[in-house]
C-alpha cells in the first residue's frame, strides 16, 4: 500500500525526480503536493525542482547523447519495444496511478496505457526506418546524399490530461530518433511519468538518456530554464496557445527547434442526411472522453436545423445515463475534472451562455461534495457571441448550435483562431470531401469521434501550433537533415 494506492508492484510508486539514472530530491529542498481530484486528499509530495535541476538534467542528457545516438536504430527499437511490453504488463498499476492523480475512470485509464504503448510500438519500427535520399547531381562527378540524424538532447513538456500517452508520444519519438530527453510532466500528474521512467530503465534505456524533472510551484522557473538552456536543441510542448506563445519567445535566445501542439476549439458538424444514433455515438466519443478534458473534444456542436430537436433529445438521454463519480467506482464514465480551477472555468462558460440566451437541457452545475465534479451538461441555442464559441470548455458540456446550410456552417466552424481537430457526420460522400477539405484544421474525423492513433500524424493549424506527433512524422520532428556531397574524380 502506497499513499492509498494499492499496486501489484509498489516500486512503481515513486516520489523522487529522475536525473542521470538516479532517483533524487530537488536541489531546492522543497516539495509540492499531488492531490486526488475525486476526493481532494493529498496523495503524496514530490520534489519541487528548479533551474539547477534542469541544468543537471540537460548535462546528463548531453553526456548520454553521444553513446545513444551511436546505438543502431534496430537496437534502439528493441529497447523501446520492451518499454511498451512492460507498460502493458503493468497496465493495472499504471491505470491506478492515472485514475488517482488525473481522475479519469479506471477502465479509461487502462485504455490510455494501451494507447500510450501503441505509440512506442510504432516508434520502435520507425527507429529502423529513418531513411535518407540519394539525390541525382547536375555534376556527373558528384554523388549527393541527404541523411536524417538526431537533433540532440531535447525537452518534452507534457500536460496532465493524458499523463501516459503524452509521455510516450513525445519521449518515445525522440528516443527512437536517437535523441536524449529531459521530460517535464505536469505537476498534477507526475506519478505516472515517474513510473514510466522506471519501466523505461528496466527496458534498457541507458543512464541519462531519459530524465524527469518534477515541479509545480516553480513551473515558471523550470520552463524558462528549459527554454534558455543552450544544451537542449529542441522543445516539444503540449498545452494552451497562450503558454505556447510564451515558450516560443523564451526559446528565441537558444534558437531551439519547436513542436507546438496547442489549444483547440473543435467543431463537430452534424448534417441532416446522417443517422441520428450514429451521430450521437460519434459525438459521445469526441465529447465525454476524459470528462471533456481533451484538446480535440467536440467544443462547438453544429446541428442542421431539420434534426436539431431530435439530436438534442437523443443526446440528453445519453447524458442522463452517464454515471459520474470517483474513477474507481463501478460503471463510472465521467470522473472529476483534474483541477479545481477547471470546475470554475466550466461554470463560467455555462453562466455566460445562459446570460446570452442559451438553455440548459441537462445538468449545468457543479456537484456538491468533495472532489472536482461537474454535472454532464447539454446546452441548447448557443450563439457565436458566447464564450464557448471562442474558447475551449474543457469539461463535460455539450454546446449545441443550430445551422441551416453547408456554406453557413463551414464559415462558422472556421471562424476561430485555432484549428486542431474537427468532425463531420454525413452520409453524403461528396459532402464528406467538400467539407473536410474546407475546414481549417489539422485533423478531420468523418462519422467518428476518434482521430488519434500511433501511426497517424497529430497536428494543428493556425494558432493550434505546428509540427506533428505520431507516425513517421513524429520521429522526423526530432531529426535534422544533413547533406553530403561526394566528389568522385575520373579514373
Amino acid at each position: 500500500m502506497a499513499s492509498g494506492i494499492e499496486l501489484k508492484d509498489p516500486s512503481l510508486f515513486i516520489t523522487k525526480g529522475y536525473i542521470n539514472g538516479e532517483w533524487i530530491e530537488a536541489s531546492t529542498g522543497e516539495h509540492f503536493e499531488v492531490v486526488n481530484p475525486s476526493t481532494g486528499n493529498v496523495i503524496t509530495k514530490l520534489p519541487e525542482m528548479g533551474a539547477a535541476d534542469v541544468s543537471a538534467a540537460s548535462r546528463s542528457a548531453d553526456e548520454a547523447w553521444e553513446s545513444w545516438r551511436s546505438v543502431t536504430g534496430k537496437a534502439r527499437g528493441q529497447i523501446i519495444r520492451r518499454w511498451a511490453a512492460l507498460m502493458l504488463e503493468n497496465a493495472e498499476d499504471l491505470g491506478k496511478l492515472i485514475t488517482t492523480e488525473n481522475g479519469k475512470p479506471y477502465t479509461e485509464a487502462k485504455g490510455e496505457v494501451a494507447f500510450a504503448a501503441a505509440y512506442l510500438e510504432f516508434y520502435a519500427g520507425e527507429a529502423e526506418r529513418l531513411y535518407g535520399d540519394i539525390i541525382p547531381s547536375s555534376n556527373p562527378r558528384n554523388r549527393q546524399f541527404a541523411l536524417k540524424q538526431p537533433i540532440g538532447p531535447v525537452a518534452c513538456l507534457v500536460p496532465w490530461n493524458f499523463p501516459a500517452a503524452m509521455v510516450t508520444r513525445k519521449a518515445g519519438a525522440a528516443l527512437a530518433a536517437g535523441c536524449t530527453v529531459v521530460l517535464k510532466p505536469a505537476g498534477e500528474t507526475s506519478l505516472t511519468s515517474l513510473a514510466l521512467a522506471a519501466l523505461g530503465e528496466r527496458a534498457g534505456i541507458p543512464k541519462g538518456a531519459l530524465n524527469v524533472v518534477t515541479a509545480l510551484g516553480r513551473l515558471v522557473e523550470v520552463g524558462q530554464a528549459l527554454c534558455k538552456d543552450p544544451i537542449l536543441r529542441k522543445l516539444s510542448f503540449t498545452g494552451s496557445t497562450a503558454v505556447g506563445k510564451l515558450l516560443m519567445k523564451q526559446c528565441s535566445s537558444s534558437l531551439k527547434k519547436l513542436s507546438m501542439e496547442l489549444g483547440g476549439n473543435s467543431p463537430f458538424i452534424i448534417f441532416d442526411d446522417c443517422d441520428v444514433k450514429t451521430a450521437v455515438d460519434a459525438l459521445m466519443g469526441a465529447k465525454v472522453r476524459n470528462s471533456g478534458q481533451t484538446c480535440v473534444c467536440a467544443n462547438r456542436i453544429y446541428v442542421q436545423r431539420n434534426i436539431y430537436d431530435a439530436l438534442a433529445d437523443a443526446l440528453v438521454a445519453r447524458f442522463q445515463a452517464l454515471n459520474t463519480g470517483d474513477g474507481f467506482g463501478d460503471g463510472v464514465v465521467v470522473g472529476p475534472l483534474t483541477t479545481s480551477r477547471g470546475v470554475k472555468k466550466v461554470e463560467t462558460h455555462v453562466q455566460d451562455a445562459l446570460s446570452k440566451g442559451a438553455r440548459v437541457l441537462q445538468g449545468g452545475k457543479p456537484i456538491d461534495g468533495p472532489g472536482n465534479f461537474f454535472q454532464p451538461t447539454v446546452l441548447a441555442d448557443m450563439t457565436a457571441d458566447m464564450l464557448s464559441h471562442n474558447e475551449e470548455i474543457f469539461g463535460p458540456v455539450a454546446a449545441l448550435y443550430p445551422f441551416d446550410t453547408e456554406a453557413e456552417v463551414i464559415a462558422m466552424a472556421n471562424k476561430s483562431e485555432v484549428g486542431l481537430g474537427s468532425y463531420i457526420c454525413t452520409n453524403d460522400a461528396a459532402r464528406m470531401w467538400r467539407v473536410a477539405e474546407k475546414l481549417d484544421t489539422g485533423m478531420v474525423g468523418v462519422n467518428t469521434g476518434v482521430i488519434a492513433a500511433g501511426e497517424l500524424p497529430f497536428q494543428g493549424a493556425k494558432h493550434s501550433g505546428f509540427g506533428s506527433e505520431g507516425g513517421k512524422w513524429g520521429v522526423e520532428e526530432f531529426c535534422v537533415t544533413k547533406t553530403i556531397v561526394l566528389a568522385v574524380p575520373d579514373a
